[in-house]
Order: C-alpha cells, then sequence, then structure tokens
C-alpha cells in the first residue's frame, strides 16, 4: 500500500549533521509556494526524527522569512541546550544559499500533574450534521482536509459584508489519518487568514510568524486516531497592515490538542 499524500509530502531523507533534505509536494500547494502547515510539518518532522530528541514537542515557533518555492529544500533542526525535563532546538529552512524559515522549538518529557482546560470546547453539531462545503477548493492544499464549517466560512462573495472574524469548524486530514505530532502541526494551521473573514475581501495576505503550543503527550494524542478535530479561529486587531489570529483545537472527547497565535502581513 502506498503511503498516504501527507506522508509522502513530509518525507525526508538524513543530509548531515542536524540536518534533513525534503521536496515541496504538488498535493499541498497554497496561491504561492505550498501551505504553511506543510512546511511546519516537515520541520516538526525533522524533529521527531533527531536522534539527541528528549520527549514530545510542546512549544514551536517558525518565522517564514521568504516564501519557500516549489523544489527542493534543506531543513536543520539544532539542540542549543538540554535539561532534565526540557530540550531547546534552533530550526532553519534554505533553499540554495536563501533562509527561507527559522524557528525555535521546546521539546518535554511530561509528567502526570493537576491538570485542566480552562478554555472549554464550545457547544456545536457533531461532525456527521455539519455538512461539507460543496464550493470548489480554491487552492489544491484545502482538498487533503475534509473541513465541515460550522461558521465563519470562506465567503463566497467578496463584498466586504464581513461582520466578526470568529470561525469554527470539524476538520481531518483527507484521506483520514491517525493524527501525530506532525500532522496536528499541519491541521493547527488549517484557518484562512482572518482578514478575509472579518471584511469579506480578498486581500494579500501572509503568515510572517507562527506559534503553537502542544497541550498533549504522544499517548494522548494516540487516543484521537483518525477522529475529527473541533477548530476555533478569531482574530483580536488589525493595524497598520499587520493583524494576530488566536486559534484552537479540541479532540471530539473535547480535550484541547493545540493553542495556536500567529502574527499576518495585509497589505490593504
Amino acid at each position: 500500500m502506498s503511503a498516504h499524500v501527507f506522508d509522502q509530502a513530509v518525507a525526508l531523507t538524513p543530509a548531515g549533521e542536524h540536518q534533513w533534505a525534503g521536496q515541496t509536494h504538488a498535493a499541498y500547494a497554497n496561491m504561492v509556494g505550498p501551505f504553511g502547515g506543510i512546511t511546519t510539518a516537515q520541520v516538526v518532522n525533522a524533529l521527531m526524527q533527531h536522534p539527541q530528541r528528549l520527549g514530545d514537542p510542546i512549544a514551536l515557533t517558525v518565522n517564514f522569512c521568504a516564501a519557500v518555492a516549489d523544489g527542493a529544500f534543506v531543513i536543520t533542526a539544532t539542540p542549543v541546550r538540554t535539561n532534565r525535563s526540557t530540550q531547546h532546538w534552533t530550526l532553519a529552512m534554505t533553499q540554495g544559499e536563501e533562509t527561507v524559515f527559522t524557528g525555535t522549538a521546546v521539546t518535554a518529557v511530561r509528567r502526570d500533574t493537576w491538570s485542566l482546560d480552562e478554555e472549554p470546547m464550545p457547544t456545536c453539531p457533531p461532525p456527521h450534521e455539519v455538512p461539507i462545503p460543496t464550493m470548489k477548493p480554491p487552492m489544491e492544499f484545502v482538498k487533503r482536509y475534509e473541513q465541515r464549517v460550522i461558521t465563519g466560512p470562506l465567503p463566497q462573495v467578496w463584498d466586504g459584508s464581513g461582520e466578526s472574524s470568529v470561525s469554527q469548524l470539524w476538520v481531518r486530514d483527507n484521506p483520514p489519518r491517525a493524527l501525530d505530532f506532525v500532522s496536528l502541526a499541519a491541521i493547527s494551521d488549517i484557518f484562512f487568514p482572518r482578514v478575509f473573514v472579518r471584511r469579506s475581501t480578498h486581500v494579500p495576505a501572509g503568515t510572517v510568524t507562527l506559534t503553537t503550543y502542544f497541550h498533549v503527550h504522544a499517548a494522548e494524542l494516540s487516543q484521537v486516531g483518525e477522529g475529527y478535530l473541533l477548530g476555533q479561529a478569531r482574530a483580536q486587531a488589525f493595524r497598520n497592515g499587520f493583524f494576530d489570529q488566536t486559534a484552537q483545537l479540541w479532540s471530539e472527547a473535547g480535550v484541547m490538542l493545540v493553542s495556536t497565535h500567529q502574527l499576518v502581513y495585509y497589505k490593504q
């Protein structure tokens, strides 16, 4: 059986100390270059393959220095300090002589403690009661995800009539794939730029920096399997060419898996 298209897209080959070589994949193409989530996932895959890795990812910050071009790339993932239960990393992606992506990560060995999700999962209809949108996917990568939008869809008419930046949706890989940290990193960036939803106006926009916090360890994540995730995203401020948007993803069981925060450039 051939590998899932996601696994094909994030496949890496060792290329030296702390380095892995990979290739962009047409199945995850965005308007310009690849979907940012797949680039993030490729970097997380390098981190997960590193023989010196301690524990699971708990925090990841990625900075998109330039548009990733279609073609080959090299990822460098370097552990810069290892403590008893946490490990700190620097990350970079290069294409030729150009650095297109920088970042940092923290991995950790989690332990059982008092735990609580302060932000509860929103009350929403279950996945199979929410229809799949009938509109044609605007970009190739959108086809790689089954998205059942509850509120805040991508506008079908760009007429400036938007009133809220909030979106809620059920989502999973298409075809379904058991969730892991690599695919979770990708799916955490599934939300369209909030400026599209808030303004119903199509303007140039792109992520500048994205931070993802992982709230579960590998054993907890494995319990999700191929199930749906409930996602919610909103912006907080649009000003002078940049806006921030925050998002959360919960399992069907109501467990928060990740929260994210990103700063996005927009042109007008």
